[in-house]
């Protein structure tokens, strides 16, 4: 990962009070990290920033979309994309981030960097599972759900057509 010096908050410059930061994210951003599973990324992030004689508080918000691949079919849709995470900077005797919400840095600290916690913030706020929409409402037409119907199991009406290997292995419960 190369370090993104946009993301890089100098806070010892700040005046204590309530302070914003805005950020567009795009492809960029996530090839930084090596993260490659989005075809195209259009995301606006807003960090609330209130500075305290002690701590700082962060909230960071986003909203936009990414373009994904279907996992069914792999025709590309964009995806909404909605997250928001607090954050806590305090300072201690040394660099401690093992906790999601808590930042500890050295008290000689004057910045630090929020772009891994914007990275999973995002990276967590897709979905696993990824459907087109048009999927979903039956109105995507692709070559790729045409030969999963095709290849779908037939339903039968006739509840006696039975498979002649399990008949075979009930029989084994009879014969003693």
């Amino acid at each position: 990962m190369t370090t993104r010096k946009e993301f890089i908050i100098p806070f010892s410059g700040l005046k204590v009070g309530a302070h914003s930061f805005e950020y567009h994210i795009n492809n960029s951003f996530f090839e930084s990290f090596e993260y490659l599973e989005f075809n195209e990324t259009d995301i606006s992030v807003k960090v609330h920033f209130n500075k305290t004689s002690t701590v700082m508080e962060l909230e960071m918000e986003a909203q936009g979309t990414v373009n994904v691949a279907c996992d069914l079919t792999n025709e590309p849709f964009d995806q909404e994309v909605s997250a928001s995470l607090p954050l806590v900077v305090k300072f201690g005797e040394e660099y401690n981030d093992e906790d999601d919400e808590i930042l500890v840095i050295p008290h000689g600290e004057h910045q630090f960097n929020i772009a891994q916690y914007i990275y999973e913030m995002l990276v967590l706020a897709v979905p696993q599972k990824r459907i087109h929409p048009g999927v979903e409402d039956g109105t995507l037409k692709s070559e790729a759900l045409k030969k999963l119907e095709e290849l779908q199991p037939k339903e039968s009406n006739n509840k006696d057509n039975t498979d002649p290997r399990w008949d075979a292995l009930k029989n084994l419960l009879t014969d003693k």
